[in-house]
């Protein structure tokens, strides 16, 4: 396993992660911001592109932002090309919290709402010729400019990389109090940019610095982990907007990881969770805190009214990407 360890953590109002011990068997911990290069053998490759970052702050009016697309149809097409079992409708979900059963009989939600944390946020991008919304993470980078997301969410799967791409951090009810942060760079493995492969739906986004200031030294950045033990506990962040959300606050999710049974070629581990479109692409943390080590993202779901949230596994393959973008300038 690798990571890779927070930066500017004192700008940071958060509780102390819980993270699971994990066992010396599982591998070396790498020194802070220095991930290490996977081994060839994985045959991990990475697709990137430029993009302008001059007008994409601009682009997104608060009209534009209210009424982008949950990127979670992107997801469905690739979904659908990779699905083999016989389950109907595929659709996408998100992280969750396990309750108990409401009073009147029905179950309860399998999420929390949350109060804004800084170094989560909002994702909005151009593909297409449509405007869609997913949710993003900082994480830590020697740049001090990178955002985790869905693969979905950067790039077709296959096909084009997005534009007009910005996130806003800490975004609540139509607010950006971090500002918006254009991406300059999007990257992803190439098995997502030029097959679409659901293993592997993990994108990054290098941002320009806003205000002479670079996002980690502002809004923080959250720890990386690769390689993990399975079967972990998560806690997972996002903003859903598909019904009966409206993308405008924070949600999250917490529970045990276990594999997909209907598409196990994804290598996919999934919580249980009730986030809608709008949620993809937001972090999945070790343990039950936003302080914890980053293993995953929320990539998709099962069905009209999905229960469990599916993430990719973070290994050597994704870790390249993430390597790649973090190194950028």
């Amino acid at each position: 396993m690798t990571k890779s360890k927070t930066l500017a953590t004192s700008l940071l109002s958060l509780s102390a992660a819980a993270l699971l011990a994990v066992s010396a068997a599982a591998g070396a911990t790498a020194a802070p911001a220095s991930p290490q290069a996977p081994s060839p053998q994985d045959g991990g490759q990475v697709a990137s592109q430029s993009v302008d970052s001059s007008s994409a702050a601009n682009y997104w009016t608060p009209d534009r932002m209210r009424t982008a697309v949950p990127g979670d149809v992107l997801a469905s097409k690739a979904l659908q090309r990779g699905n083999t079992s016989s389950a109907a409708t595929v659709e996408k979900g998100s992280s969750t919290k396990i309750a108990g059963k409401a009073g009147n009989g029905k179950p309860a939600p399998l999420h929390a709402d949350e109060s804004p944390v800084s170094h989560i946020g909002k994702v909005f991008f151009t593909l297409g010729g449509s405007n869609y919304v997913c949710s993003g993470n900082s994480v830590v980078s020697t740049n001090k400019s990178t955002v985790s997301t869905a693969g979905h969410c950067i790039n077709e799967g296959p096909g084009a990389f997005a534009t007009n791409f910005i996130f806003v951090p800490a975004y609540l009810d139509g607010a950006a109090p971090y500002g918006k942060w254009a991406a300059k760079a999007l990257y992803a493995p190439t098995q997502w940019s030029s097959a679409g492969d659901m293993q592997y739906d993990t994108g990054f986004a290098v941002v320009s610095p806003l205000n002479g200031q670079s996002l980690a030294d502002v809004v923080g950045a959250s720890g990386v982990q690769f390689n993990a033990a399975r079967g972990l506990t998560y806690k997972s962040y996002g903003y859903p907007a598909a019904a009966p959300f409206d993308g405008s606050s924070l949600v999250s999710c917490t529970g045990p990881a276990s594999n997909d049974p209907n598409n196990p070629q994804f290598q996919s581990q999934g919580i249980p969770c009730d986030m809608t479109g709008g949620s993809s692409g937001g972090p999945w943390f070790i343990g039950t805190s936003s302080g914890g080590y980053q293993n995953s993202i929320n990539s998709y779901g099962y069905g009209s009214r999905s229960t469990v949230m599916y993430g990719p596994y973070w290994g050597s393959v994704i870790q390249q990407a993430y390597s790649s973008a973090s190194s950028a300038n």
